[in-house]
Protein backbone atom coordinates (compact mmCIF):
# COMPACT_ATOMS: atom_id res chain seq x y z
CA UNK A 1 0.00 0.00 0.00
CA UNK A 2 2.87 2.54 0.53
CA UNK A 3 5.23 1.37 -1.66
CA UNK A 4 4.84 4.62 -3.43
CA UNK A 5 6.97 6.21 -0.98
CA UNK A 6 10.13 4.39 -2.73
CA UNK A 7 9.20 5.89 -6.13
CA UNK A 8 11.72 8.16 -7.31
CA UNK A 9 9.18 11.24 -7.26
CA UNK A 10 8.51 10.30 -3.24
CA UNK A 11 12.26 10.01 -2.32
CA UNK A 12 12.86 13.53 -3.93
CA UNK A 13 9.75 14.61 -1.32
CA UNK A 14 11.15 12.73 1.57
CA UNK A 15 15.02 14.02 1.20
CA UNK A 16 13.54 17.25 1.08
CA UNK A 17 11.50 17.40 4.08
CA UNK A 18 14.08 15.89 6.07
CA UNK A 19 16.65 18.24 4.96
CA UNK A 20 14.78 21.16 5.64
CA UNK A 21 13.54 20.39 8.85
CA UNK A 22 17.50 20.19 10.37
CA UNK A 23 18.23 23.30 8.92
CA UNK A 24 15.06 26.01 10.19
CA UNK A 25 15.96 24.21 13.40
CA UNK A 26 19.35 25.41 13.33
CA UNK A 27 18.09 28.77 11.47
CA UNK A 28 15.63 28.99 14.46
CA UNK A 29 17.67 28.43 17.52
CA UNK A 30 20.22 30.87 16.05
CA UNK A 31 17.60 33.47 15.60
CA UNK A 32 16.76 33.08 19.16
CA UNK A 33 20.33 33.21 20.17
CA UNK A 34 20.74 36.65 18.76
CA UNK A 35 17.70 37.84 20.09
CA UNK A 36 18.33 36.87 23.81
CA UNK A 37 22.29 38.43 23.26
CA UNK A 38 20.78 41.31 22.59
CA UNK A 39 18.50 41.27 25.77
CA UNK A 40 21.58 40.42 27.70
CA UNK A 41 23.31 43.29 26.09
CA UNK A 42 20.39 45.68 26.96
CA UNK A 43 20.62 44.65 29.99
CA UNK A 44 24.62 45.33 30.57
CA UNK A 45 24.19 48.71 29.01
CA UNK A 46 21.43 49.97 31.70
CA UNK A 47 23.36 48.81 34.48
CA UNK A 48 26.69 50.45 32.83
CA UNK A 49 24.69 53.78 32.65
CA UNK A 50 23.34 53.61 36.24
CA UNK A 51 27.03 53.26 37.87
CA UNK A 52 28.43 56.04 35.29
CA UNK A 53 25.68 57.97 36.56
CA UNK A 54 27.36 57.90 40.24
CA UNK A 55 30.79 56.86 39.29
CA UNK A 56 33.61 59.17 39.69
CA UNK A 57 34.81 61.16 36.17
CA UNK A 58 38.37 59.83 34.40
CA UNK A 59 40.25 61.59 32.07
CA UNK A 60 39.15 61.81 28.42
CA UNK A 61 42.48 60.32 27.52
CA UNK A 62 41.81 57.31 29.24
CA UNK A 63 38.36 57.05 27.75
CA UNK A 64 39.59 57.19 23.87
CA UNK A 65 38.57 56.03 21.53
CA UNK A 66 35.32 55.76 22.48
CA UNK A 67 33.85 52.39 22.20
CA UNK A 68 30.79 50.09 23.69
CA UNK A 69 32.29 49.89 27.44
CA UNK A 70 33.18 53.80 27.89
CA UNK A 71 30.03 54.93 26.07
CA UNK A 72 27.90 56.99 28.40
CA UNK A 73 31.52 56.90 30.94
CA UNK A 74 32.02 60.61 33.29
CA UNK A 75 35.19 62.25 31.41
CA UNK A 76 37.38 64.83 32.69
CA UNK A 77 39.17 67.28 30.53
CA UNK A 78 40.78 70.38 30.97
CA UNK A 79 41.31 73.23 28.27
CA UNK A 80 39.50 76.67 26.75
CA UNK A 81 36.37 77.04 25.14
CA UNK A 82 36.65 78.02 21.85
CA UNK A 83 33.46 80.53 21.57
CA UNK A 84 33.99 82.12 17.85
CA UNK A 85 33.51 78.07 16.66
CA UNK A 86 30.16 77.70 18.20
CA UNK A 87 27.73 76.01 16.34
CA UNK A 88 23.42 75.17 16.78
CA UNK A 89 22.87 71.50 16.06
CA UNK A 90 18.77 72.84 15.43
CA UNK A 91 15.78 69.77 15.87
CA UNK A 92 16.88 68.23 18.41
CA UNK A 93 14.54 66.73 20.71
CA UNK A 94 14.41 66.76 24.81
CA UNK A 95 11.11 65.76 26.79
CA UNK A 96 9.07 65.83 24.19
CA UNK A 97 10.07 69.37 22.93
CA UNK A 98 11.91 70.52 19.93
CA UNK A 99 14.84 72.40 20.58
CA UNK A 100 18.60 72.52 19.60
CA UNK A 101 21.74 71.81 21.09
CA UNK A 102 24.81 73.90 21.46
CA UNK A 103 27.82 72.90 20.29
CA UNK A 104 31.22 74.44 21.46
CA UNK A 105 34.85 72.85 21.06
CA UNK A 106 37.40 72.78 23.89
CA UNK A 107 40.68 73.18 23.24
CA UNK A 108 42.55 71.14 25.89
CA UNK A 109 44.95 71.86 27.85
CA UNK A 110 47.56 68.80 26.81
CA UNK A 111 47.27 70.13 23.28
CA UNK A 112 45.75 67.44 21.99
CA UNK A 113 42.78 67.97 19.53
CA UNK A 114 40.22 69.30 19.96
CA UNK A 115 36.87 68.15 21.68
CA UNK A 116 32.92 69.09 20.58
CA UNK A 117 31.55 69.72 24.07
CA UNK A 118 27.59 70.06 24.25
CA UNK A 119 26.64 73.05 26.98
CA UNK A 120 23.39 72.09 27.04
CA UNK A 121 19.51 72.34 24.96
CA UNK A 122 17.46 74.65 24.55
CA UNK A 123 13.77 75.24 22.99
CA UNK A 124 12.63 76.47 19.95
CA UNK A 125 14.54 77.33 16.76
CA UNK A 126 18.18 77.92 16.38
CA UNK A 127 18.80 81.30 17.95
CA UNK A 128 22.28 82.54 18.51
CA UNK A 129 21.23 85.50 20.44
CA UNK A 130 19.36 83.06 22.97
CA UNK A 131 22.57 81.01 23.56
CA UNK A 132 24.43 82.28 27.15
CA UNK A 133 28.15 83.06 26.60
CA UNK A 134 30.68 79.81 26.87
CA UNK A 135 32.97 80.59 30.18
CA UNK A 136 36.31 81.98 29.50
CA UNK A 137 39.76 81.40 30.45
CA UNK A 138 40.64 77.41 31.69
CA UNK A 139 37.63 75.39 32.30
CA UNK A 140 37.23 71.88 33.39
CA UNK A 141 34.48 69.69 31.51
CA UNK A 142 32.95 67.20 33.52
CA UNK A 143 30.29 64.91 31.52
CA UNK A 144 28.81 61.88 29.29
CA UNK A 145 31.36 60.85 26.97
CA UNK A 146 29.38 60.04 23.40
CA UNK A 147 30.66 58.34 20.01
CA UNK A 148 30.09 59.89 16.60
CA UNK A 149 26.68 60.54 15.39
CA UNK A 150 25.49 58.67 12.25
CA UNK A 151 23.70 60.58 9.76
CA UNK A 152 21.06 57.33 9.59
CA UNK A 153 19.99 57.48 13.89
CA UNK A 154 19.49 61.45 13.69
CA UNK A 155 18.55 62.26 10.53
CA UNK A 156 19.50 65.61 9.93
CA UNK A 157 18.01 68.20 8.38
CA UNK A 158 19.67 69.72 5.03
CA UNK A 159 20.71 73.29 3.64
CA UNK A 160 21.62 74.30 7.19
CA UNK A 161 22.78 77.92 7.14
CA UNK A 162 26.57 78.97 8.69
CA UNK A 163 26.76 78.27 12.27
CA UNK A 164 24.62 75.20 12.26
CA UNK A 165 25.51 71.74 12.13
CA UNK A 166 23.53 68.11 11.66
CA UNK A 167 25.66 65.57 12.83
CA UNK A 168 27.93 65.76 15.58
CA UNK A 169 31.11 64.17 14.74
CA UNK A 170 34.75 64.25 13.47
CA UNK A 171 33.81 63.85 9.61
CA UNK A 172 30.93 66.71 9.72
CA UNK A 173 33.09 68.66 11.99
CA UNK A 174 36.41 68.64 10.28
CA UNK A 175 35.11 70.75 6.98
CA UNK A 176 33.96 73.35 10.19
CA UNK A 177 36.55 74.00 12.38
CA UNK A 178 40.08 75.30 11.52
CA UNK A 179 41.97 72.48 13.61
CA UNK A 180 41.48 68.53 14.49
CA UNK A 181 39.01 67.88 16.39
CA UNK A 182 38.53 63.95 18.46
CA UNK A 183 35.51 61.53 16.94
CA UNK A 184 33.65 61.91 20.07
CA UNK A 185 32.36 64.63 22.24
CA UNK A 186 30.90 65.41 25.97
CA UNK A 187 27.58 66.63 26.97
CA UNK A 188 28.31 68.11 30.34
CA UNK A 189 26.55 66.98 33.46
CA UNK A 190 25.23 70.22 34.69
CA UNK A 191 24.25 72.74 32.28
CA UNK A 192 24.27 76.77 32.61
CA UNK A 193 20.52 78.00 32.88
CA UNK A 194 18.26 78.42 31.28
CA UNK A 195 20.24 75.87 29.39
CA UNK A 196 18.85 71.97 30.22
CA UNK A 197 21.76 69.01 30.37
CA UNK A 198 21.45 66.69 27.22
CA UNK A 199 21.55 63.22 28.86
CA UNK A 200 23.71 60.64 27.01
CA UNK A 201 22.71 58.53 24.06
CA UNK A 202 22.86 54.78 24.18
CA UNK A 203 24.85 52.75 22.50
CA UNK A 204 22.95 51.64 18.86
CA UNK A 205 22.51 47.97 18.22
CA UNK A 206 22.90 46.98 21.23
CA UNK A 207 19.53 46.82 22.99
CA UNK A 208 16.21 46.09 22.43
CA UNK A 209 15.79 48.08 19.66
CA UNK A 210 14.19 47.40 16.15
CA UNK A 211 16.53 44.83 14.59
CA UNK A 212 16.22 43.02 18.15
CA UNK A 213 12.32 42.14 17.45
CA UNK A 214 13.31 41.15 13.93
CA UNK A 215 15.32 38.91 15.44
CA UNK A 216 12.41 37.04 17.40
CA UNK A 217 10.26 37.45 14.15
CA UNK A 218 12.53 35.42 11.93
CA UNK A 219 12.88 33.06 14.87
CA UNK A 220 9.20 32.12 14.59
CA UNK A 221 9.28 32.05 10.74
CA UNK A 222 11.91 29.90 10.60
CA UNK A 223 9.42 26.86 12.98
CA UNK A 224 6.72 27.88 11.29
CA UNK A 225 8.74 26.88 7.52
CA UNK A 226 8.67 23.15 9.74
CA UNK A 227 5.32 23.33 10.25
CA UNK A 228 4.41 24.41 6.90
CA UNK A 229 6.89 21.51 5.47
CA UNK A 230 5.40 18.84 7.87
CA UNK A 231 1.67 19.93 6.62
CA UNK A 232 2.26 20.11 2.98
CA UNK A 233 3.96 16.51 3.21
CA UNK A 234 0.99 15.12 4.67
CA UNK A 235 -1.64 16.65 2.57
CA UNK A 236 0.60 14.37 -0.52
CA UNK A 237 0.85 11.42 1.36
CA UNK A 238 -3.38 11.42 1.98
CA UNK A 239 -4.03 12.24 -1.78
CA UNK A 240 -1.78 9.45 -2.79
CA UNK A 241 -3.64 7.22 -0.51
CA UNK A 242 -7.12 8.39 -1.78
CA UNK A 243 -6.25 8.19 -5.36
CA UNK A 244 -4.75 4.44 -4.85
CA UNK A 245 -8.23 3.74 -3.13
CA UNK A 246 -9.89 5.25 -6.14
CA UNK A 247 -7.77 3.37 -8.44
CA UNK A 248 -8.91 -0.39 -6.39
CA UNK A 249 -12.87 0.49 -6.66
CA UNK A 250 -12.25 1.11 -10.26
CA UNK A 251 -13.50 4.37 -9.81
CA UNK A 252 -12.28 6.21 -12.87
CA UNK A 253 -11.83 10.05 -13.86
CA UNK A 254 -15.72 11.81 -14.91
CA UNK A 255 -16.12 12.22 -19.01
CA UNK A 256 -14.97 16.03 -19.35
CA UNK A 257 -17.82 18.40 -19.93
CA UNK A 258 -17.32 20.76 -23.20
CA UNK A 259 -17.24 24.47 -22.23
CA UNK A 260 -20.62 25.84 -22.54
CA UNK A 261 -22.69 22.92 -22.74
CA UNK A 262 -23.97 19.45 -21.87
CA UNK A 263 -22.10 16.05 -21.74
CA UNK A 264 -23.32 14.38 -24.95
CA UNK A 265 -25.10 11.13 -23.60
CA UNK A 266 -24.73 8.06 -26.27
CA UNK A 267 -27.15 5.72 -26.81
CA UNK A 268 -25.74 2.42 -27.11
CA UNK A 269 -26.35 0.53 -30.62
CA UNK A 270 -29.24 -2.42 -30.50
CA UNK A 271 -26.49 -5.34 -30.83
CA UNK A 272 -29.20 -8.01 -32.45
CA UNK A 273 -32.43 -5.95 -34.25
CA UNK A 274 -34.97 -8.21 -35.20
CA UNK A 275 -34.77 -9.23 -38.60
CA UNK A 276 -38.02 -8.12 -41.01
CA UNK A 277 -40.44 -11.13 -40.39
CA UNK A 278 -41.56 -10.95 -44.12
CA UNK A 279 -39.03 -9.62 -46.27
CA UNK A 280 -41.13 -8.76 -49.92
CA UNK A 281 -38.68 -8.74 -52.96
CA UNK A 282 -38.97 -6.50 -55.53
CA UNK A 283 -40.71 -8.96 -58.08
CA UNK A 284 -42.93 -10.52 -55.41
CA UNK A 285 -44.51 -7.03 -54.43
CA UNK A 286 -44.62 -6.07 -58.64
CA UNK A 287 -47.02 -9.67 -58.43
CA UNK A 288 -49.10 -8.00 -56.05
CA UNK A 289 -50.43 -5.44 -57.57
CA UNK A 290 -52.02 -7.58 -60.49
CA UNK A 291 -55.33 -8.00 -60.34
CA UNK A 292 -56.89 -11.53 -58.69
CA UNK A 293 -57.69 -12.78 -61.90
CA UNK A 294 -54.22 -12.25 -63.43
CA UNK A 295 -53.16 -14.39 -60.44
CA UNK A 296 -55.40 -16.76 -61.08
Amino acid sequence: MYRFLLTPRWWGINVFVALSIPFCLVMGFWQLDRFEGRVDTHREREEQAARAETSEPRPLRELLPVTTATLGEQATVTGTYDPEQELLVPRRDLNGERGYYVLTPLLPADGGEALPVVRGWLPGEADPAAVPAAPSGEVTVVGALQGAESPRDVSPPTGLPPGQLGVIGAASLINVLPYPVENAWVTVREAEAPMLPVPPASATNTGLDMKAFQNLGYTAEWFAFIAFALFMWYRFFRRELEAQHDAALGLGTPVPVPAGGRAREETPADPDPDPDPDPVSPADASARTRSPSASA
